[in-house]
């Protein structure tokens, strides 16, 4: 197995060496973070609460249990203490290189940007963007989670997290540019994602490219992949020398 894994690692080297290369990833890339996912045994959406995580995080909800909303959030939406890991670490020195392009995720907690990448597309928004639905003033994530209960302007208003919440759209400037980024690469990474989650998932049927990597604890042969990873996504990252 260690013999298969090295000459994996050997061909994903080869093919990021070329350059143009796109990463797509989940909640998986950061779980070994310590950032807890949605869907596994141990994820949020397992939390014991007096309503679905699935309805506690939605635009309606939003506004009209906006207390509860953030009682939930802040407990489980804000991972400040994460660090970046080996995956991150290792897509941020893939960029500086000029072998990669982009990354395009799905998650929220800023820990690309942490690590050091510059071209990040967060289809989900982010926990660090933060503005008040009245006034408009930004604040930052440190504010909203030190704030007693409903974080407010100083306007009065309440602040709103950049994040998208179920009922509302992707936002339409960032999914246009990761579809540009990912039509255009000649090979994409897929990782720390089930694939499940749209309208995001159905950006990887956009790639025309050479090479399509997938790395995930449950292997996704399905999606006809060149290369496949179900080893922990962090070690995988680790081992590559470009």
């Amino acid at each position: 197995m260690r013999k298969d894994y090295d000459e994996r690692i050997g061909r994903l080297e080869e093919m990021l060496k070329k350059g143009n290369a796109v990463f797509f990833g989940g909640a998986g890339v950061s779980t070994e973070s310590g950032v807890p996912d949605f869907r596994s045994s141990g994820g949020i959406f397992s939390s014991k609460y007096d309503y679905p995580p699935e309805t506690i995080l939605s635009h309606t909800f939003f506004y009209n249990k906006t207390d509860v909303f953030f009682d939930f959030y802040k407990k489980f939406m804000m991972p400040l203490s994460a660090r970046p890991n080996a995956a991150h670490v290792t897509l941020a020195r893939l960029e500086d290189k000029g072998l990669l392009n982009a990354v395009v995720t799905q998650n929220i907690d800023g820990l690309h940007q942490a690590a050091g990448s510059k071209n990040v597309l967060e289809l989900h928004g982010s926990i660090h963007r933060n503005t008040c639905v009245k006034c408009g003033k930004k604040y930052d994530a440190a504010y909203v989670a030190g704030s007693d209960g409903v974080p407010r302007c100083s306007c009065g208003g309440v602040i709103k997290p950049d994040v998208v919440l179920y009922g509302e759209p992707l936002p339409s400037d960032v999914f246009e540019r990761a579809e540009e980024e990912i039509a255009r690469a000649d090979t994409l990474i897929v990782g720390g994602t089930s694939l499940n989650v749209y309208p995001a998932a159905g950006l990887v049927t956009l790639f025309r490219g050479k090479n399509l990597v997938l790395i995930n604890k449950t292997p996704l042969h399905a999606f006809g992949a060149t290369l496949v990873f179900d080893e922990p996504i962090a070690e995988t990252f680790s081992r590559l020398r470009p």
